[in-house]
């Protein structure tokens, strides 16, 4: 299990320069990791993608998502948070090797990466069955998106292992995300190893009982309680007083997003 994530601060070059420029990054010291549920949470921006994408580089996870064994690295954005895996120490009490990283935003990416190595042959990858094995036995591009994110989670997530994902709910709709609940508390109970870093928005997720849940909001980490994340109190007063939050939304439009001068 990840015990410990800290910034070895004498490895960074720049301060100001991507991704030392976030302010919670640049906060960073050491994180330390109770539980085996971990949610990170904070505003557009805040850091909490740039540091879980850093982790599993680190770990040798693909960019866009996989395991260590393969990984699409596909991605525009590979090496800019280098500077940021280069400067991290994870500590671990028990290190399996195992797991997955899994962003909803590359899915697609990884789904045609593993279509396009099974029909590779003599990739170094198919001694045995084809990857999409593993997926059902056929390409996740014939589920629609929150279809073939449950079946890479139902696939991999039913073991031991450090399983990081970066907003699963932007593919699952609120029942299918109740549904990834069950399958997480599942694996915690029977894989003594099994541990969850997801960075999320969603307040169905930040529900998960006794998470730890790491802010990044106001330019530093720290951890706070459910109740406390922008989610759950914005969700609960949406529900509470819908008409009163959007006519106060509406009326404030000409100052959140600025009105045409009159001419």
């Amino acid at each position: 299990m990840l015990k410990k994530i800290k910034l070895l601060r004498e490895k960074v070059g720049d301060w100001e320069v991507y991704p030392f420029s976030v302010p919670a990054i640049r906060a960073l010291d050491e994180l330390v990791l109770r539980e085996r549920v971990c949610f990170f949470v904070g505003e557009n921006g805040s850091g909490k993608s740039t540091l879980l994408e850093s982790i599993a580089a680190h770990y040798g996870f693909g960019r866009e998502g996989g395991t260590r064994s393969f990984g699409n690295n596909s991605t525009e954005s590979n090496g800019a948070v280098d500077p940021l895996v280069k400067a991290l120490r994870l500590s671990f009490d028990v290190r399996t090797g195992a797991g997955f990283f899994l962003r909803a935003e590359s899915l697609f990416n990884t789904a045609t990466w593993i279509d396009t190595t099974d029909r590779e042959t003599n990739h170094p990858l198919l001694h045995g069955p084809p990857i999409s094995a593993f997926y059902g036995g056929k390409s996740l591009h014939t589920r629609s998106h929150g279809e073939a994110f449950i079946t890479v989670m139902e696939a991999r997530m039913r073991r031991n292992g450090l399983f990081l994902l970066d907003e699963p709910e932007a593919a699952l709709s609120p029942q299918r995300q109740l549904s990834f609940l069950i399958l997480m508390r599942e694996t915690v109970k029977r894989q003594k190893d099994a541990q969850f870093i997801i960075s999320t928005h969603s307040p169905i997720l930040l529900a998960y009982p006794e998470a730890q849940i790491v802010s990044f909001d106001e330019g530093k980490l720290q951890e706070i309680r459910y109740e406390e994340t922008a989610p759950f109190q914005i969700a609960k007063r949406f529900v509470k007083d819908r008409k009163g939050l959007l006519d106060q939304l509406f009326e404030e439009e000409g100052s959140l997003f600025g009105k045409d001068e009159p001419g």
